[in-house]
């Protein structure tokens, strides 16, 4: 079954004295792009959560974000005393004040607070690993609910083009018909003499030429190769775009073979129903 590149998972974990919230997003991508907005006191495990999105998202455009709300007394930041007060004694020489006043202006410089750097907690970091885990269930499931609306819209472009195809077959004979008849014509008009079996053989070698035969068996195969990809155990859109591609190619042939109005109007509506599959194969995985 296919899945759609497009996705959202969400989920929050309470720990003792923060919320950490975990969102992922995904959009179309011809590769894996993944943008991570995380706190720095994560960074060092930036290329593990990394990897868990890899190996499960496969391809996209993923935007991940990690939110930590402090909720309970946790604060690895202190007043840096030495340089705030040498901020004030610089700012009262420059500037009458009361100490209120110059406090306010000094913890406004760069280097007031002082930052500890404090290893992960262990535990603190399983807790999230398996919020991600979580969000990562999530955004799977949103793309295979999403990939079901996009199969049902492929079966039904695909079977708007076997019903053209079959058009196409039925109209065929008339076609040939048709362009024998105008060729005919054609000759009877000349004013001069024409050997009819010389012309006989050049009308066959020129019907020959229109043949659509070959093109018609491989737009069928095609087709239905389309439709068992689809349906296939993995979502592989890449492929799913190259036999779109060689179905192009056959309907493109049939329309410059055709020399025939009516049957050049099925082939622009062969071509509407294909656009519309290229359209949506942008956004399968």
């Amino acid at each position: 079954m296919i899945q759609s590149m497009t996705g959202f998972g969400k989920h929050v974990v309470q720990l003792p004295s923060k919320k950490v919230t975990i969102e992922i997003k995904s959009l179309n991508s011809k590769n894996l792009d993944i943008n991570a907005r995380i706190p720095q006191s994560y960074r060092e495990k930036e290329l593990e959560l990394r990897k868990m999105i890899a190996d499960v998202l496969v391809r996209g455009k993923v935007d991940l974000g990690l939110y930590v709300e402090i909720t309970g007394e946790e604060t690895t930041a202190e007043v840096n005393q030495g340089v705030v007060k040498k901020y004030m004694q610089q700012l009262s020489n420059i500037t009458e004040g009361d100490d209120l006043k110059l406090l306010e202006l000094a913890l406004r410089m760069p280097d007031t607070l002082k930052t500890e750097k404090n290893d992960i907690d262990p535990a603190e970091y399983e807790e999230i690993v398996k919020a991600m885990k979580q969000a990562l269930s999530e955004i799977s499931k949103f793309r295979s609910e999403e990939g079901k609306v996009l199969e049902q819209d492929f079966l039904s472009r695909l079977d708007g083009l076997n019903q053209l195809l079959q058009k196409v077959r039925e109209m065929d004979p008339e076609r040939l018909n048709t362009v024998r008849e105008r060729l005919e014509k054609a000759v009877a008009d000349l004013t001069v003499e024409v050997d009819a079996n010389r012309f006989e053989q050049e009308l066959i070698y020129y019907l020959e030429k229109y043949d659509i035969t070959e093109e018609k068996v491989r737009l069928d195969n095609h087709l239905k190769y389309f439709e068992t990809t689809l349906k296939s155990n993995d979502s592989n859109g890449k492929k799913l775009g190259f036999i779109a591609q060689e179905i192009g190619r056959e309907i493109n042939t049939i329309g410059s073979k055709a020399n025939y109005a009516p049957m050049q109007q099925l082939v622009v509506q062969m071509k509407d129903e294909l656009e519309k599959i290229k359209e949506q194969m942008l956004n399968v995985l």
